[in-house]
């Protein structure tokens, strides 16, 4: 393919938008990850396809300087049916990209593209496009794929979209950001039966009820106030119907925290209560619990540096550093735990589908951030880099 010619934003929005027309969920971003690899190549970069399934990773030298840093993107769509009516919209029905994944996508391959025509740094850009975000498998992935031995790098940094936060604004802080996610499945076993004689039974639906009351009783009074803490049940399955008591019933959800003491802390009450009641009631209970993403803790010494690339991108109004910290996951988190860096938030602006909630059907990403996001990149490697 022809290299590309000096950076044009039109045509990186366009890309945007084509993009957005092909979402794909995680470990099948086969399409996206293709048309990632051919625009890096484009540009005339080093590309590896394959990285942790579906990942990519360009990589960008100039200059003799011996230093490299990284900038993650993810690629990866949601389970959701898209209802905006865009002439852009998503041609896979039944999947959409609600999270703006596109977009961070494409002001990474802008910044590629601006840094690879434009230069004005020395040492090595990392440019990693990765998987299965959504469901918090595509950075461990990655990491067990070598990422970081193939790829050495002495710092990583990320940006996610914020609808509501002004477009040209950048929020984030030091420390904790973004909560660890936990999920759990507790299974009741007991003894159905008519419903018309619950005499003859222990009625599985009963104890479920109970322990799900009771769960909500784990952050009000075991966990420290002073601590963050959210759990939700969000799901229940029984294999009951309108005049029959299920044998069994399974309760779903998840937990959020910032600290390993406080998920060990939230899993054995739940174990504690489980058992508990279904004991009292006659019936047997499993409990699994699983760690599926980790807190992201921003590092202090490159929240600075991000931060003062963002105030020489947008001007130090645009910018905030006491964002969060909120309950939501963000698979980055991992990666942070093995290099240091930062995780930062991208005004997507208030209006129209730019201003809907993420994982919402109607929502779009911004294609004026895009600009925003590709001067904060190449600010930053320009400064880390100089």
């Amino acid at each position: 393919m022809q290299a590309l010619d000096s950076y044009d934003g039109a045509r990186v929005a366009e890309w945007r938008r084509h993009l957005h027309s092909i979402p794909e969920p995680g470990f099948a971003e086969v399409k996206t990850s293709a048309f990632v690899a051919a625009r890096l190549k484009e540009m005339g970069m080093e590309v590896h396809s394959g990285v942790g399934q579906t990942g990519v990773v360009g990589v960008l030298r100039r200059g003799s300087g011996n230093r490299a840093i990284g900038l993650r993107a993810d690629m990866d769509a949601l389970r959701i049916r898209e209802q905006t009516g865009l002439p852009h919209r998503s041609i896979h029905d039944g999947y959409m990209h609600a999270c703006g994944h596109d977009g961070h996508t494409a002001m990474l391959l802008g910044a590629a593209w601006r840094l690879a025509t434009e230069g004005g740094f020395s040492g090595t850009v990392v440019l990693i496009f990765q998987p299965n975000e959504e469901h918090g498998r595509g950075a461990s992935a990655m990491v067990h794929d070598g990422l970081f031995e193939r790829f050495p790098v002495e710092e990583i940094y990320g940006i996610h979209n914020a609808p509501g936060l002004p477009l040209g604004h950048l929020a984030t802080r030091s420390g904790p950001i973004n909560a660890a996610e936990d999920n759990f499945v507790i299974k009741v076993n007991g003894k159905g039966g008519h419903a018309a004689r619950p005499q003859s039974a222990n009625d599985p639906m009963i104890v479920a009820a109970n322990i799900i009351l009771s769960l909500q009783t784990i952050v009000s009074r075991r966990v420290s106030a002073k601590e963050n803490a959210v759990l939700s049940v969000t799901e229940v399955v029984a294999d009951g119907t309108r005049n029959v008591l299920a044998d069994s019933v399974e309760i779903r959800g998840d937990a959020r925290s910032y600290t390993r003491e406080v998920q060990d802390l939230i899993e054995r009450e739940m174990r504690q209560i489980s058992q508990g009641i279904a004991q009292a009631f006659g019936a047997t209970v499993d409990v699994q619990y699983s760690h599926e993403f980790a807190p992201t803790i921003n590092h202090q010494m490159q929240t600075a540096f991000a931060l003062n690339a963002a105030a020489t991108a947008f001007g130090a109004a645009s910018v905030s550093d006491d964002y969060g910290p909120n309950m939501g996951s963000e698979d980055f988190g991992l990666f942070l735990s093995h290099r240091p860096g930062n995780f930062a938030y991208l005004g997507n602006g208030a209006e129209g589908p730019c201003g809907e909630p993420l994982h919402n059907p109607r929502y779009d990403f911004n294609d004026k951030a895009i600009e925003h996001g590709v001067s904060y990149w190449t600010t930053l490697v320009r400064q880390r880099l100089g």
